[in-house]
């Protein structure tokens, strides 16, 4: 497992933008598949994105106006989120998992991100 730090979270306008950053720990980051996640205010948590080596999967709802990317030398993992509506309000948490597992196993503590309208 590796730890995950995120930042980047805040209060937004509708139509606005913000950028998640998660910071891995260890020295294997580049081996990891990383995902994002988020959980609403009586919902439950729901997938994102995930970037595995240099494929992204995006869920329905964010396509076109989130991309995800990484740094391997930084270690870290970023969310580009544009276009930003209320229902994009949420809990983000950044998740790992080893390029060839299929369950997440390392989950960082999340950022709120709340788009006003």
């Amino acid at each position: 497992q590796v730890q995950l730090v995120e930042s980047g979270g805040g209060l937004v306008q509708a139509g606005g933008s913000l950028r998640l950053s998660c910071v891995a720990s260890g020295r294997t980051f580049s081996s990891y598949a990383m995902g994002w996640f988020r959980q609403a205010p009586g919902k439950e948590r729901e997938f994102v994105s995930g970037i595995s080596r240099s494929i992204t999967y995006y869920a329905d709802s964010v396509k076109g106006r989130f991309t995800i990317s990484r740094d391997n030398t930084k270690n870290t993992v970023y969310l580009q989120m544009n276009s930003l509506k209320p229902e994009d309000t949420a809990v983000y948490y950044c998740a790992a998992r080893r390029v060839e597992a299929v369950e997440y196993d390392s989950w960082g503590q999340g950022t709120l991100v709340t788009v006003s309208s």
